[in-house]
């Protein structure tokens, strides 16, 4: 989730309460405050409201939620009103005060480990973070947590997050949050510890053992790109078909295409060519894109890398057929003027009409 997805995260829980019937009438108040710029009556609102919500011996799901929204919208009006150290208490408050209520004390945990960080306090935020993939793995915040704490230390001390997110791993290998953990492990690998081996490995693992996640198709862009880096192209071949194969099951069930699958059928024919000199697969590959993927900005890079894929074959027709479909799709492409050049030299029926 993006930072920009988080705070609508956050600010939905406000959004849905001025519809929700029934309202609490501290709650409302403090929304009519807030949006009078009264902050401390609608402080003072938010609190009255947390009472009344939250400290019952037996809260009804109506209660939970309207007492997550009081906390969350006090902690978020001390952070907009720039009382950093308020709001971050007031954030971490939120777990213990819902009594551990999943979505709002994953929220509280995150915006509090972040606050704190950029209040130079690493060692609590850490603690607020952390305690976000461990205690809600199931919440899209314990991923954003994740992403947050490698991004600030990555570049300190690699080897002591590899070592700390592997050995979480095991306890959340069935949760939500498991895939992105695996992703960190194998992008750290990749870059900082610069163990391709490892990070293959990763990557290969996670559409297996995370065949749902949104970043399966991400570890097997990566995963045959590691092979193709280190010579291992008939592995990259067999990473790029596994790739592109997810195409067939989006057809089949209707559902989504990768971002990847024009890069990879481009590649595919790249790494057929080049590097296995398996010129007709690599033409094959090459002459799928524009079928496959047709409103693809790549089509007229795999026509141009058909055409010179083709005059390697020693195929003049081929070439002259692949230019003319090139000028068909786009005149103005910046391969056009190569196209015109080969259907001169090539003495092209199109380019001698």
């Amino acid at each position: 989730m993006s930072r920009a997805a988080l705070l609508a995260a956050g600010l939905g829980l406000a959004v849905a309460a001025c519809s929700a019937p029934a309202l609490p009438s501290e709650l409302a108040r403090a929304y009519d405050r807030e949006q009078a710029g009264d902050v401390d009556g609608a402080l003072a609102a938010y609190r009255a409201a947390a009472v009344a919500t939250c400290d019952v011996a037996a809260p009804s799901r109506k209660e939970r939620e309207d007492c997550g929204r009081a906390l969350v919208g006090e902690a978020e009006l001390l952070e907009r009103d720039g009382r950093t150290e308020p709001a971050i208490a007031a954030y971490a408050a939120i777990a213990e005060r819902t009594g551990g209520d999943p979505p709002p004390s994953a929220l509280g945990l995150f915006r509090a480990g972040r606050l704190a960080y950029d209040q130079d306090h690493a060692e609590q935020a850490a603690g607020y973070l952390w305690r976000v993939v461990v205690e809600y793995p199931d919440e899209a915040f314990a991923a954003d947590a994740i992403e947050f704490i490698v991004a600030r230390t990555r570049g300190h001390d690699a080897k002591a997050l590899w070592a700390r997110l592997s050995g979480l791993y095991p306890q959340v290998a069935d949760t939500q949050v498991a895939d992105n953990l695996m992703w960190w492990l194998a992008d750290v690998s990749e870059h900082e510890l610069a163990d391709a081996t490892t990070a293959r490995a990763l990557y290969d693992r996670l559409p297996t053992e995370h065949p749902t996640s949104g970043l399966r198709d991400d570890a097997r862009w990566r995963a045959a790109a590691l092979s193709r880096s280190h010579g291992d192209f008939e592995g990259a071949v067999r990473r790029l078909r596994g790739l592109l194969a997810t195409r067939e099951v989006a057809i089949g069930a209707g559902s989504y295409f990768s971002v990847w699958l024009d890069d990879a059928q481009l590649t595919l024919g790249r790494v057929l060519r080049d590097d296995l000199h398996r010129l007709d697969d690599a033409a094959a590959a090459f002459a799928r894109l524009p079928e496959d993927y047709p409103r693809s900005i790549l089509v007229d890079d795999a026509l141009d890398e058909l055409a010179t894929t083709l005059e390697a074959k020693g195929d003049p027709a081929g070439v002259c057929r692949a230019a003319a479909r090139l000028l068909a799709h786009d005149a103005e492409s910046k391969f056009a003027p190569r196209a015109r050049e080969r259907r001169a030299k090539h003495a092209c029926p199109e380019a001698r009409r």
